[in-house]
């Protein structure tokens, strides 16, 4: 657990966070069992339904607003060439999420969900005059972080900033309405540092957790798996305390992530994870405090190996596996669908009583 006072309002929240209403997660389990259908027979689904109603604290829980927070940030270790993009394409697709057409943006629309795209720490200034794009937060902490492999990537102050950035975030959506919230990323070189916080924290060796990212070969691979090791030997990062992974080898959207998820457990919104890059953050809100868990649920599994590290470590049993590599928050808003037919499952569907059907065993 993290502790000082430039933190009260990250320690607050996290007094906030309650276990699991279980009382109401068995009477949705009585429910489930008597409609019309063999117990169990809808497997996953009906589990994903008791956990809502679980984290909710609601018999009937609706989701009337989906979120997708979309955060943005750039790595300064893009300069050791990790990527197979260049810096610049991280502001480039923030603009093209504000413009509507990016494959979240579509998927977004198809659930039914709104986006909103957050300026955590981009390298350039991204122009929102008189805050005319409504879907847009400028939360900028820094112009990208600083290249980790040859320093702390940002100042432990950043790195509170920054989830505090992403828990006030969430706090202004909710005026609103957030039923529901999907995690999403956009970062030239955040696989590099997902991966760095995932060796640290799993304590998994760098090489198991370390993938190709946005498609580098195999020798720029090489490349990627030195600098993680370099930057890891130089920073020293603590596995004790999360916050000073972060601070030492993460990223500002990263943070903003860890903050969201954070805020939404202590206001009991569920919380869909994407790949890797939110599954890092996933990791280390779970190292702040383990209850976290009970809060987050992975929508996917993603091609990046470290994503199935983090997974197991934390206990977190994906909905799909897609081969999904892109981010953004694409898993999330499919696993989002999913969720949101078990919870009409458990809603809209007859139980042998009032649909007048014969149950198991009545002859």
């Amino acid at each position: 657990m993290t502790k000082g006072h430039e933190m009260d309002k990250l320690s607050a929240a996290i007094k906030q966070i309650r276990n699991l209403d279980y009382p109401l997660m068995h009477k949705a389990q009585d429910r489930l069992d008597n409609l019309t259908k063999p117990i169990g027979s809808l497997g996953r689904l009906e589990e994903l339904a008791r956990l809502v109603v679980g984290i909710t604290g609601k018999d009937n829980p609706t989701f009337t607003q989906k979120v997708i927070f979309t955060l943005a940030a750039d790595h300064g270790v893009a300069r050791e060439k990790v990527s197979a993009y260049p810096q610049e394409v991280t502001a480039q697709m923030v603009y093209n999420f504000l413009s509507g057409q990016a494959a979240i943006n579509v998927l977004a629309r198809h659930i039914r969900a709104r986006v909103v795209v957050v300026d955590m720490g981009i390298a350039e200034k991204i122009p929102n005059p008189k805050s005319q794009i409504p879907n847009f937060k400028d939360k900028k902490i820094n112009y990208g972080t600083r290249n980790m492999a040859k320093g702390p990537a940002m100042t432990r102050k950043e790195a509170i900033k920054s989830i505090e950035a992403g828990m006030d975030v969430l706090e202004e959506e909710l005026i609103k309405g957030v039923d529901i919230v999907g995690t999403g990323e956009m970062g030239i070189g955040n696989t590099t540092a997902s991966s760095a916080i995932t060796a640290v924290l799993t304590k998994v060796p760098i090489e198991d957790v370390t993938g190709k990212g946005t498609g580098i070969d195999s020798e720029a691979l090489k490349n990627k798996i030195r600098v993680i090791k370099e930057a890891l030997k130089r920073n020293r990062p603590d596995s004790t305390r999360p916050i000073d992974v972060l601070a030492k080898v993460g990223g500002f959207e990263i943070a903003g992530l860890v903050g969201i998820i954070l805020a939404a457990a202590s206001h009991r919104i569920p919380v869909v994870l994407d790949g890797f890059i939110s599954g890092a953050a996933g990791l280390l809100a779970y190292h702040i405090d383990p209850r976290i868990k009970r809060y987050m649920i992975a929508s996917h599994c993603s091609a990046e190996k470290g994503h199935r590290v983090i997974l197991r470590h934390i206990g977190l049993k994906p909905i799909l596996d897609l081969d999904l590599r892109l981010g953004e928050g694409t898993g999330s808003a499919l696993g989002i669908t999913i969720i949101e037919a078990a919870v009409k499952i458990l809603n809209q569907m007859a139980t042998f009583q009032s649909a007048g059907v014969s149950g198991k065993g009545q002859l």
